[in-house]
């Protein structure tokens, strides 16, 4: 049965049944990856998931349930499973948006030449770039990691109001681990890129990149466990940002969870910070012009020169605060259930190039990964102790990479320590709170001790 048909169907006999309001979720995601090792296939998987997911309000109560069968059996499975589990919910029912009104941004986000590139044609250029890392510096040992990953995913979203609304978007990861040996050191570093444009992709380009960023951790030396001028780097940045993002989710604030509660128009930060989520970001992974609740998306400064604009919320958490939903419901499936999450969030960059920013320091340090973040991190409180890799700075140049430091502060402490905030904005490869970004940030100072 096909998804048109499934939905009239749906409708129909949920009328009949005594639905007042009914919600159709659809979503597929079609994946592919492929890993090489010395010229070889290591690993290669492509998939497909689809299905959907229904609310609905039965008796003033919300139910759902979800099938990855488009059947008429599944029709009368669905509003069954409503009908039973609908009493047993205890929490407040989630909001059903109507679409009365709404107005949304008509972006296509799907780049139909990604779709056409063959799995022959990302092997080939696996194997090319491993080819030339290889061949690039002797003292590359192996390639731990080359990889090239891509998905596309497509929703729906259909009520019985009339509101009808569908969004794709499609996306390519390149991802190398390079090792590199000299002497008894050995040092590694991993390179991600993400792409819609398959052929802008330049395999010398890469492999150069990729080599020189493990290279340059080679030659390590410890410095005094001091409180440093530092800099982070905009991958590191991000990452950091990414842990503590859910902060600003209404549901986190609201159920005190967040130390953002009651601080509204308050500076939490430096005037340096501004901190932007951008729904329509043209290689955003979350782009998109819909939330997972149908309500249309927008650009929301949530921080606008250190002060705090806004909270992220969907609709069960806008109308608890008396406010429109931001568009921000979210759910990471079509089995899941609304929670809040960012799209692509990220610290607004300004002009100063990187070296700039370290270009005056006297001494300190720069912070070019950070590991730990999730068991070295408390999102409710901010603190933070982490494991990192980075560079020691002497009179406003990189004197060489440091051996493995620990970092200790408090992300909100960080964002009042920003003093300047550079041009080069990155995304962090992976997060669960959304696609996150920042350029490099210099901050005034971070307790450092070296391992």
């Amino acid at each position: 049965m096909d998804l048109a048909t499934f939905q009239k169907r749906l409708f129909t006999e949920g009328e009949k049944l005594g639905f007042t309001d009914l919600e159709l979720y659809y979503e597929k995601q079609e994946s592919f990856s492929v890993q090489i090792f010395k010229g070889e296939i290591d690993g290669y998987e492509s998939s497909t998931v689809n299905g959907v997911s229904v609310r609905g309000l039965y008796d003033g109560q919300m139910g759902y349930a979800y099938t990855e069968k488009l059947d008429g059996e599944s029709v009368s499975f669905l509003l069954k499973s409503i009908q039973e589990n609908a009493p047993l919910i205890e929490e407040e029912p989630e909001e059903l948006f109507t679409g009365e009104g709404a107005t949304y941004q008509e972006t296509d986000f799907y780049s139909p030449k990604l779709d056409e590139v063959t799995a022959e044609e990302k092997i080939a250029f696996l194997k090319e770039v491993e080819k030339k890392i290889y061949a690039y510096d002797p003292r590359v040992f192996q390639t731990d990691y080359a990889a090239i990953q891509d998905q596309s995913i497509e929703k729906g979203l259909f009520n019985n109001k009339g509101l009808t609304l569908n969004d794709r978007n499609n996306f390519l990861y390149a991802i190398f681990s390079v090792v590199v040996k000299e002497g008894e050191e050995i040092k590694s570093d991993f390179y991600f890129k993400i792409t819609k444009d398959f052929a802008s992709l330049d395999a010398e380009k890469i492999a150069k990149e990729a080599v020189e960023k493990s290279l340059s951790h080679l030659g390590e030396e410890a410095y005094p466990n001091q409180t440093y001028p530092v800099i982070l780097k905009n991958t590191a940045a991000a990452a950091l940002v990414a842990t503590f993002a859910s902060s600003f989710s209404a549901e986190a604030v609201q159920k005190g969870q967040s130390r953002l509660k009651g601080k509204l128009d308050e500076k939490i930060a430096s005037a340096q910070v501004s901190l932007l989520d951008n729904p329509f970001l043209p290689e955003g992974t979350h782009s998109g012009n819909f939330d997972s609740e149908g309500v249309p998306t927008s650009e929301l400064n949530l921080v606008k020169n250190g002060e705090l604009k806004s909270y992220l919320h969907n609709l069960k958490t806008a109308k608890k605060d008396g406010v429109s939903s931001t568009g921000h419901g979210y759910k990471s499936s079509y089995k899941e259930t609304i929670g809040v999450s960012a799209s692509n969030l990220y610290v607004v960059p300004a002009e100063k190039a990187y070296e700039a920013l370290y270009g005056n320091l006297q001494e300190g340090i720069i912070i070019t990964d950070l590991a730990g973040l999730h068991s070295g991190a408390d999102a409710i409180s901010g603190d933070f102790s982490l494991a990192a890799n980075g560079f020691y700075v002497k009179n406003g140049k990189i004197i060489g990479p440091t051996t493995l430091m620990t970092v200790a502060g408090n992300f909100f402490e960080v964002l009042q320590d920003v003093e300047e905030v550079g041009a080069d904005l990155e995304f962090s490869p992976m997060s669960g709170s959304g696609y996150i970004g920042s350029p490099s940030l210099k901050l005034k100072s971070l307790a450092v001790t070296f391992d």
